[in-house]
């Protein structure tokens, strides 16, 4: 019997994930803004001109990652050096650094916030997706002590600063601590869309990581009047937050959303649509009655589950192969993760359309949005009535 194969390709490896399924190519590069934790740094996606041999960027980028990863993750420091082996040479299906397709009218924006121990790469296969549809997606890596790691670079050459994960102090009650975050997560989006604004005002933005990829380029080919945050549990609630912080934001997508951070004093003052798309097995019954006191203020408001999926399956996680993702989150959902993702994606660009006002195809997707369909269902499974 030959040894189980840890490399990464799309035969047999750890991780497969999806190329975008939508008409433009996507391109992927790193930004980093500014020489301290008041700074950026983020991960584009972007539609980009069709090329031969481009490199495709690594899902981890570095092995510090791992570390963080088992840390904060698994809570299993010795997982590290076996996530390195089995993810390390783990590719995403995009061209590095490849050049902007341009666009006359300008892409619209999705400013898109990671939950809890990630990291902005784990979302690559939403980020791709919603790219090869004609999005720019600015995939953040928050610097509040919710991500598995992240680091900045002073202002001296070539020293970096790591941000570790910070589990909830001993003696400080959770939520007290999850608010302050989930407002520097949110002012944090609100930066990253001022960083847009900025580069297409034709300020010079330099990019401290100098990859090669000038931001300038970006000037005449977005649409920031059309913005939309989105977010996946931590960054579900991160999204809706930055709805309330910043009236450029026209809506928001949140997967997932893990509401408890959010004081209730917040709730009323959510001014534009959500779409809250639930996985199965996550929610409580307190946090459905948030997002539901949401849509009685905004009747725009839609609130879908996507059965047979568990929380993880809106993370890059859910390509795993079966054992790998049993191994280290317990139960895998039944639905097919590529089918998942379908349903996800064309539900948040039916909503995308009709509240960014995109004049595109999505609406054939619309009948989501009231819970029609295979395998999604309105409102959360267990609000439905048992009668």
């Amino acid at each position: 019997v030959s040894p189980p194969r840890l490399g990464c390709g799309s035969m047999g490896g750890m991780l497969a994930l999806p190329p975008g399924q939508g008409p433009h190519q996507v391109g992927c590069t790193d930004v980093m803004v500014g020489h301290t934790r008041q700074g950026l740094f983020l991960r584009l996606f972007y539609p980009c001109v069709p090329g031969a041999g481009a490199a495709e960027p690594l899902w981890i980028p570095r092995s510090e990652y791992c570390g963080g990863l088992a840390d904060a993750t698994l809570g299993r420091r010795w997982c590290s050096a076996l996530l390195s082996i089995a993810l390390g040479s783990c590719k995403v299906p995009v061209s590095w650094n490849g050049p902007l397709k341009p666009r006359s009218s300008g892409y619209p924006l999705i400013i898109f916030s990671h939950g809890l121990g990630t990291f902005r790469t784990l979302y690559s296969s939403i980020c791709t997706e919603l790219a090869s549809w004609g999005f720019v997606v600015a995939a953040l890596e928050h610097r509040d002590h919710s991500a598995a790691t992240t680091y900045f670079c002073t202002a001296e050459a070539g020293t970096e600063e790591w941000i570790p994960f910070q589990r909830v102090p001993q003696g400080q009650k959770e939520f007290y601590f999850r608010n302050k975050q989930v407002h520097q997560r949110a002012q944090e989006c609100v930066r990253a869309l001022r960083l847009f604004q900025d580069i297409a005002g034709g300020r010079s933005v330099p990019n401290i990581l100098h990859q090669g990829w000038d931001l300038s380029v970006l000037k005449d080919n977005l649409d920031l009047t059309k913005v939309a945050v989105m977010g996946h549990s931590f960054g579900g609630v991160t999204a809706v937050l930055a709805l309330v912080k910043e009236p450029s934001f026209r809506c928001a997508v949140a997967l997932d959303a893990w509401m408890f951070p959010l004081e209730n004093l917040l709730y009323p003052e959510v001014p534009k649509p959500v779409l809250f798309i639930n996985t199965e097995k996550f929610q409580t019954p307190e946090s459905v009655a948030k997002m539901k006191g949401l849509s009685s203020r905004n009747s725009q408001t839609r609130i879908v589950t996507v059965l047979g999926t568990v929380h993880e399956d809106q993370t890059d996680f859910a390509f795993f192969p079966g054992k790998l993702f049993s191994l280290i989150f317990g139960r895998r959902g039944t639905l097919d993760p590529h089918k998942a993702l379908a349903i996800t994606s064309r539900a948040a660009l039916a909503f995308l359309q009709r509240h960014l006002e995109l004049q595109e195809g999505f609406a054939q997707w619309d009948e989501l949005l009231e819970g029609v369909g295979d395998s999604v269902v309105l409102d959360a499974p267990f609000s439905r009535s048992h009668l």
